[in-house]
């Protein structure tokens, strides 16, 4: 872990921070963490500057969208985004709700871990696991009482690419206390209570 790493909400102060690191490249720069949010007719329909403003508008709601981590090394300069996780409650994700894939467990008020992204200059550091940690003591801060997320399934020290784990892998959710609670098309869906 950065030393220097906080982990807080996004909000309209933290938005530039999150754009820059979103604008490195890589999924983020066209999904604007709107693919989970939307169902699949209005995301494919959805330019990427749209999805860039809903995000913004997020960001400056009452309900952050996810975590942004910060290094604040560098004292001169505003502090850098070098991570993100997307999560809330699974029912502001439409195309989770409208899933035949990902099933619905039961009634109880869920919060879903989505995504994340971390700055390839970080990769490899931690980021992603610290933010998996903060972003189930923020749901909990929230008053869920579980929290799931559909990540890769990949055997442990295997390389994967960030593409294809923007959910997360499944050692990484398992060191933090998840359980498989049912098997999706090809990989488990967690959840911790």
């Amino acid at each position: 872990m950065l030393a220097s790493m906080r982990i807080v909400p996004l909000t309209a102060d933290t938005w530039p921070a999150l754009e820059a690191l979103f604008r490195e490249g890589g999924d983020p720069r066209w999904c604007w963490c709107q693919y989970w949010r939307l169902r699949s007719k209005d995301f494919s329909a959805a330019k990427v500057p749209e999805l860039r403003e809903r995000l913004r508008g997020q960001a400056a709601g009452d309900n952050p969208p996810g975590l942004v981590a910060l290094d604040d090394g560098d004292q001169r300069a505003a502090a850098r985004a070098i991570g993100w996780v997307g999560l809330g409650p699974r029912t502001d994700f439409e195309r989770i709700i409208r899933s035949r894939v990902i099933p619905t467990i039961d009634d109880r008020p869920v919060w879903s871990i989505t995504c994340f992204a971390v700055s390839p200059s970080t990769r490899g550091t931690g980021v992603a696991r610290q933010l998996l940690e903060a972003a189930i003591v923020y749901a909990r801060e929230q008053g869920a009482t579980t929290v799931e997320a559909y990540p890769v399934l990949t055997p442990e020290g295997d390389a994967v690419s960030a593409s294809a784990a923007f959910t997360g892998t499944w050692p990484m959710f398992a060191a933090a206390g998840f359980e498989i609670a049912a098997d999706r098309a090809s990989d488990p869906s967690a959840s911790a209570q």
